[in-house]
């Protein structure tokens, strides 16, 4: 279940993905705080046309979940905004170096491949938890290329502790797909060879993240016990809980 009293998607000159992940019923019927936690595509495109909207976001935290070298080629939010930038790899086995699925088993190569962040990754993600945890420093953006994948898993994550339904988290991670269409468009006249050839990994299919959701809680027992597994502690996501959470 959605409340709607902010718009969800923010346009901004040239990203493409930049999402507000408020409004969501979680934990006890209580709506999730709308203009705290933010995910967004790569941040290095905001241009001056931004820089009034952007401001009014208040923004005080940038999380960004890139590889070094994706750092380094394109680019990290602009230093004008005096934000707090955390870089927080999350690691991951290259996608490249893994075998194309076909289109139905699609679901099942993404679900994969985000239990694979949830195992190599979590140094980031622990990380990433614990500033989104912490009242002080929202709001909070967290990003990575796309704002899909490693983007969308601590979004997942997030979300789940927060007792949003996996339906609702599924949803959520679905909208990249129409979010990506304009972005596709503008890497393949700027960068195309990151799409050819690699199409499969631009579709957001909300099965994906209700697979690993699944699976995640077969192979932990639950999302709570899986974060208490990284580290992150009760307190923690009591603090996360109570400055998300309205009520």
């Amino acid at each position: 279940m959605v409340t709607d009293s902010y718009p969800r998607n923010l346009g901004f000159s040239a990203t493409y993905n930049f999402r507000d992940v408020g409004g969501y019923t979680g934990l006890d019927g209580r709506t999730v705080r709308w203009r705290r936690l933010f995910r967004a595509d790569a941040l290095h495109r905001l241009g001056d046309a931004d820089n009034e909207a952007f401001a009014q976001l208040g923004v005080r935290t940038v999380i960004d979940l890139r590889r070094p070298f994706e750092v380094e080629r394109f680019g990290r939010v602009p230093e004008r905004y005096g934000l707090d930038y955390l870089h927080l790899v999350l690691k991951h086995i290259d996608w490249e170096g893994i075998e194309q699925p076909d289109e139905a088993r699609q679901d099942r190569w993404l679900a994969d491949r985000y239990l694979n962040f949830a195992e190599d990754g979590r140094e980031a993600l622990l990380a990433s938890l614990r500033v989104i945890a912490d009242p002080s420093r929202a709001p909070v953006i967290v990003h990575c290329m796309a704002g899909k994948d490693r983007t969308g898993t601590v979004c997942a994550l997030t979300l789940a502790l927060l007792g949003v339904s996996d339906e609702d988290i599924a949803a959520d991670y679905a909208l990249t797909t129409e979010a990506m269409r304009p972005l596709t468009e503008y890497l393949l006249k700027k960068n195309p060879e990151v799409v050819r050839g690699n199409e499969h990994m631009f579709d957001s299919p909300p099965g994906a993240m209700l697979m690993f959701l699944d699976d995640l809680r077969a192979l932990h027992g639950s999302v709570e016990e899986y974060i208490r597994e990284i580290g992150l502690t009760d307190d923690e996501v009591a603090a996360m809980r109570g400055h998300l959470l309205e009520g």
